[in-house]
């Protein structure tokens, strides 16, 4: 593109709607990792456990290894039709985000069942104690520790583990990702739905089974995902969400600095006197997809713990639970 171009007045405005949240976000991130906070926040958490008590963990790496492959197949057969320029949409950056995160469970998941193995089940004495606290009134001690299955045994096995080293590299990185993922597959879905869908009704465009697959099932992979782990969801992960967004738009803008004059989604064109209201929109929308999320683990963990008091497990109960035995 031509330096006319960037030199509109759209153009820094719009690149202020992007820095300047960027910016809240990589402080705040930095701020949370100087103060030590995701490390004593992630040395209690199990990532391999579902948060159903007679659910054998198995059942979650089998899930997490089949939406990874179902998923790996999708974006392959995306590349086969439009090559590397797939990459060229947020969609499959996302849609790929959401697999590299059934890859990382899948792995951890494989780890947390091969260690649950190896140690075999549970002394009767362990048992003892989780249902000693369980008197005291926690919910999720009870489930826990009332759980006669490899469920319950993988928990109490794998404590030691979580207390000597936390959830490490990969698991922090599987947090990480898996708000993300999140939070972009909810703008993803809902922005192609609800609004590239009907502005491109009647133009050239033909919704194919693949593409109506590519802007769905990572979504729908993801909630049934969620239904099934205890992994916390948190508003910090807003943050990192933020700054994936601001990865795709600065890619893009690199891109047409180079020379490429076609933008992949219309309200990102910088030419129109609207572009401000775009991208405003835009990163305004991000609160309310992200908020969805939210919403969703809150009412897992409201509305199942009511309904199944002994079979669910809320995650943040466990991880109270553990901070006491501890």
């Amino acid at each position: 593109m031509s330096v006319d171009y960037w030199m509109k007045w759209q153009v820094p405005i719009c690149g202020l709607i992007i820095v300047i949240p960027a910016a809240v976000a990589n402080n705040l991130i930095k701020k949370r990792i100087r103060n030590g906070e995701d490390e004593t926040h992630k040395s209690k958490l199990i990532l391999w456990v579902p948060c159903w008590r007679n659910l054998n963990p198995k059942w979650l790496l089998l899930y997490r290894a089949s939406a990874f492959i179902t998923m790996a197949y999708l974006l392959y057969q995306m590349i086969l039709f439009s090559g590397l320029f797939a990459f060229y949409f947020y969609t499959q950056w996302t849609f790929a985000l959401v697999m590299v995160y059934f890859a990382i469970g899948t792995i951890i998941s494989a780890q947390g069942c091969f260690m649950s193995a190896e140690k075999g089940p549970a002394t009767s004495a362990g048992k003892d104690k989780f249902l000693k606290n369980d008197s005291d009134g926690n919910e999720s001690a009870a489930a826990l520790g009332s759980n006669k299955g490899e469920g319950s045994n993988t928990l109490q096995n794998h404590d030691s583990n979580d207390e000597a080293g936390g959830v490490g590299f990969l698991g922090s990185l599987m947090l990480i990702v898996y708000q993300i993922s999140a939070g972009a597959s909810m703008l993803t879905d809902l922005v192609f739905w609800c609004i590239l869908v009907p502005m491109m009704a009647g133009k050239q465009f033909e919704l194919t089974l693949l593409i109506g697959f590519i802007h769905s099932l990572n979504a729908v992979f993801l909630v049934i995902d969620s239904l099934l782990n205890a992994l916390p969801f948190q508003w910090f992960g807003f943050t990192y969400f933020i700054l994936w967004s601001v990865t795709y738009i600065t890619f893009q803008w690199i891109l047409h600095a180079c020379g490429f004059t076609w933008w992949p989604y219309p309200f990102l064109e910088l030419s129109t006197p609207w572009a401000p209201l775009w991208y405003l929109g835009m990163a305004v929308i991000h609160v309310p997809c992200y908020a969805v999320y939210i919403m969703l683990v809150k009412a897992k963990n409201s509305i199942f713990s009511k309904l199944f008091p002994r079979a669910f497990v809320r995650s943040h109960q466990w991880i109270s639970h553990h901070q006491k035995a501890a």
